[in-house]
């Protein structure tokens, strides 16, 4: 089958790799109709995850259908489904409790040690993200090997088009966890850093759970744009102070909630942010967090931070006075796909939650390392890609 495949940073290319098998009774293989490209797929590209092998398969979003069904799958032959990016067993101590992303039996033994000895416990599987999230091949591919498919994948009723339920598989759920672990109360001022396919999804996801306002921070135009269409107030961060912007635009209280939709990439000409690159550069620090201390700094006393923006390693002059002083409450973590699944499709199917808006390049798999191109040097244009398997590649 033809797959994007890592080989190192700004490497990605299309190659012919083993069709995936059964290997477990819980298995399923998909064979994709439709993936994207993630943000935090481009950490991958940039280099800043660690423990990618060249020839690792991509892509963690993904959707399909079932071609075939170890003998303890619960799916059948020819039903469409989506799957979570994160692998999870169902049964471990985690999973029930719906803390799938936590789950102790998705990810090998052996990567599990790299987890603990980085984050002090082993990661839960992801697909397509590295050995240290257990080295499962993507979703970027013809068919994939789905895994305990009897717990994360869900089936799409006839109706449902590709493009209004792929972002199930991750963005989608992670945008709407992300406004929940705010525990936003009636008349809250929620601010979202970052306007990219989290922070986007963020914001709707906010105003849906009973946000009075919400603020969106970014510096690209368009997805400002986008922000605004749901109603939020919009902030450019080059243009304005936004410490300064956000007590002007709360009476001097700061947000009630603020979200980082950034992660370790933050972008901007600030002092603290080329600090962080220059430590990175000379592998004296992993994460650029300005966008971090910023809100911390911004939220009022008492208030919630949410964290769904992805961080690697490790972060210096992290803002830990003002986390404490104020009594802020942090809420972060890979996203309870499982859990919010059921409940964000009915809504999809009933019409209360539009993601096709999103979507600004189609592609055909051939064509996936140019629209990782696309996707990481014109993000103002481009907001996200969805590739095809199967389509002719552009000329």
């Amino acid at each position: 089958m033809r797959a994007l495949t890592w080989h190192g940073k700004h490497d990605v290319r299309v190659d012919t790799v083993p069709d995936p098998e059964i290997l477990n009774p819980r298995d399923a293989i998909i064979r994709i109709t439709s993936t994207a490209i993630c943000g935090s797929d481009l950490h991958l590209y940039d280099g800043y995850i660690p423990t990618m092998k060249p020839g690792d398969i991509l892509g963690h979003e993904f959707m399909g259908e079932v071609v075939e069904t170890g003998p303890r799958s619960t799916l059948k032959e020819g039903q469409r489904v989506v799957v979570p990016f994160v692998i999870a067993c169902g049964q471990c101590f985690f999973c029930e409790k719906h803390q799938f992303s936590a789950c102790a039996n998705s990810n090998p033994a052996d990567n599990q040690d790299l987890g603990r000895e980085l984050y002090g416990h082993g990661m839960t599987a992801l697909f397509g993200y590295s050995h240290l999230t257990g080295g499962y091949p993507g979703g970027q591919a013809e068919y994939v090997r789905v895994p305990y498919s009897d717990t994360g994948p869900i089936v799409i009723p006839d109706g449902l088009e590709d493009e209004k339920v792929l972002f199930l598989s991750d963005i989608l759920p992670t945008g709407w966890m992300a406004a929940d672990n705010c525990d936003i109360e009636q008349g809250d001022t929620v601010a979202v850093w970052g306007c990219g396919p989290v922070g986007l999804f963020a914001v709707q996801s906010a105003f849906k759970l009973g946000a009075h306002k919400v603020i969106a921070i970014d510096h690209f135009p368009n997805r400002l744009e986008l922000a605004a269409r749901f109603g939020a107030e919009t902030l450019n961060f080059e243009e304005s102070n936004t410490y300064e912007a956000l007590m002007e635009m709360t009476g001097g209280m700061g947000p009630d909630a603020c979200i980082d939709a950034v992660g370790l990439e933050s972008h901007g000409m600030f002092l603290d942010n080329a600090m962080d690159q220059i430590k990175a550069s000379t592998f004296l620090g992993t994460d650029r967090g300005h966008a971090l201390r910023q809100l911390i700094t911004a939220c009022r006393k008492g208030g919630k931070v949410s964290l769904p923006g992805v961080y690697g390693g490790f972060l210096d002059k992290f803002p830990i006075g003002a986390l404490m002083e104020k009594g802020l409450q942090v809420k972060s973590g890979q996203t309870h796909v499982q859990h919010y699944q059921d409940d964000l499709l009915r809504m999809i199917g009933e019409g209360e939650l539009d993601t096709t808006f999103l979507i600004s390049h189609r592609m055909a798999l051939e064509d996936g390392p140019e629209g990782y191109v696309k996707f990481k040097n014109d993000q103002n244009e481009c907001t996200k890609v969805v590739l095809k398997p199967g389509q002719i590649p552009a000329a």
